[in-house]
Parts: structure tokens; C-alpha cells; sequence
């Protein structure tokens, strides 16, 4: 059976992109093959497949170590390897580059909170973005509050006007306006 085909229909019983890949990985097939029809079966576009799987193919496809597909499988999906774009609407594209600027606004930001923040933009889920983002704070000496808190009121706006009445979203929002007439 071909791999893609096989992973489409381990993904169809209900099995996460990592254990899909751990099976693949446990049936003999190298790495990358594996990780390669992971993300085919979920539709991830083969340009963007192998963009993503040449940024970790070193580290973690070449050499692994024996029983360890299921560990591998999940640092893929951590990674955001498997993760399914989502086509962003004009209103979305329009949130993230608010969120972009309050980003750069920040003064500096971690590492690890840039790729959850990556793959939430490429997931589509801008809720736990904004969220996020709100609990952060711009950095004292580097940062711009004002541009921050303003950012994120606009992002927070055009977001409310795309969801049914989200109280987290309300919440949040307020909070932002309170930070930007007090930064």
C-alpha cells in the first residue's frame, strides 16, 4: 500500500498525525518518507511539505534511534509540521497584521511564545493568538506599550465583529482598551 494512502486512512479511523507517523515509522518505512506522507495525507501542499520537513530533516529524520518513532512522531507535531493551513479571510489576514505589530511592539519576544504564535496564524486559531498576546506584556526598555495595547484593541475589534458574542474575546478586548489609555 502506498504511504500516503495509508496514512489517509490511519488519519481516517481517528489517529493523530504522531501516531500516524510512529505506525508508518514502525512498519519498517524511513523518516522522512513517513513525515512525507503524513503531511500529503493531510493536504499540506507538497511545496509546503518539504519547506517544512527540510527545516527538521537533520536533526530528526536522519539518523533515529531504534523504538523511538512515537517520540519522533510527537516532536513533528509539536513542531508544527503537521499542521493544516487554514485560507485566512481578508478580516483574518487583516487580524494578523495587527498581531504582527503588536509582536514588533513587544520590544522582544520568547522564542517558544513566536512558534505557538506561527502556528496558531497558520492554524487559523486567532482567538488563543489574541489571548496570548493579551497575557503577554511589551518588554520595559525595548518595547512600545502604546503601539502594543493599540494593536491589539484593533485586532480585538475586528475580531469581535467575526465571532458570536465570545466573552473571552469581550473580556480581553476591554482589558486592551484599559492598557492603552493607562499604558
Amino acid at each position: 500500500m502506498h504511504l500516503v494512502t495509508l496514512a489517509r486512512h490511519t488519519l481516517s479511523r481517528g489517529a493523530t498525525p504522531a501516531a500516524t507517523y510512529a505506525l508508518l515509522a514502525r512498519l519498517g518505512h524511513p523518516p522522512f518518507p513517513c513525515a512525507e506522507a503524513v503531511c500529503l495525507a493531510l493536504d499540506i501542499p507538497p511545496a509546503e511539505t518539504a519547506r517544512r520537513l527540510g527545516e527538521c530533516h537533520g536533526a530528526l529524520l536522519t539518523n533515529p534511534r531504534p523504538d523511538s518513532e512515537a517520540d519522533t512522531g510527537e516532536v513533528l507535531e509539536a513542531l508544527g509540521i503537521f499542521d493544516v493551513p487554514k485560507d485566512l479571510t481578508p478580516t483574518e489576514r487583516a487580524v494578523v497584521a495587527h498581531f504582527l505589530t503588536a509582536v514588533d511592539a513587544m520590544g522582544g519576544i520568547r522564542p517558544g511564545h513566536r512558534h505557538g504564535l506561527q502556528r496558531w496564524f497558520t492554524t487559523g486559531n486567532l482567538i488563543t493568538a489574541y489571548l496570548s498576546l493579551v497575557a503577554a506584556r511589551p518588554m520595559p526598555r525595548t518595547g512600545d506599550p502604546a503601539r502594543y495595547w493599540t494593536a491589539l484593541v484593533t485586532a480585538g475589534e475586528l475580531l469581535a465583529t467575526t465571532l458570536p458574542s465570545d466573552h473571552r474575546i469581550t473580556y480581553a478586548l476591554t482589558h486592551c482598551r484599559t492598557r492603552a489609555t493607562h499604558p
